[in-house]
């Protein structure tokens, strides 16, 4: 260890109050101050090497304004007791196991309707909802007239939402009375 070190520690302790006094005054808190003077004292404790310094005071000055610093940054990047608090408020919007069930029996429903439907049907229907491809590019495609690929959505849609009305489970069917209540 070089004796610039020890002399740094030494003179840390014996002016311990004084800089924490003035560190109190730069930060505003006696606590931040004191873990501060605390920190510099352990980093001249590690540090290697032998150079002069010629004002050791304002070093150590420095060394605690530059250790606060770079504290301040870090606990930065941590949230506070209100922010945690905000976010445990927040209501999770991952689907839970249940809704993921549902939803993947409702996909097997749908690809058993589609699957039911005349093949150039469940192909203007999936390239219509599914891959968004415009009417008038199905009517090119299919070389129909627009009017035609409506017609052939309509019919596929009306199928698709009876089938599924049909054939859901008997929990999640809707009574037409509560169809009428809503």
């Amino acid at each position: 260890m070089s004796d610039t070190w020890a002399t740094l520690r030494r003179r840390l302790l014996s002016r311990y109050d004084e800089f924490v006094r003035r560190l109190t005054k730069r930060f505003g808190s006696a606590d931040l101050a004191r873990e501060v003077v605390h920190e510099t004292y352990m980093r001249f404790e590690r540090v290697g090497g032998d150079m002069p310094i010629h004002n050791p005071d304002g070093y150590i000055f420095r060394t605690a304004i530059n250790i606060a610093k770079n504290k301040g940054v870090v606990e930065r990047r941590y949230l506070n007791f209100d922010e945690i608090e905000t976010l445990a408020g927040l209501p999770d919007d991952a689907p839970d196991p249940a809704r993921v069930a549902e939803a993947r029996s409702e996909m097997a429903l749908m690809q058993r309707a589609l699957a039911q439907l005349p093949s150039r049907r469940r192909e203007i229907f999936e390239a219509s909802w599914v891959d968004e491809v415009p009417h008038a590019d199905l009517a090119a495609r299919y070389g129909v007239h627009l009017r035609t690929i409506q017609r052939e959505l309509e019919q596929a849609t009306s199928f698709v939402r009876t089938f599924c009305k049909e054939n859901a489970p008997a929990e999640r069917r809707i009574s037409p009375a509560r169809l009428s209540s809503s």
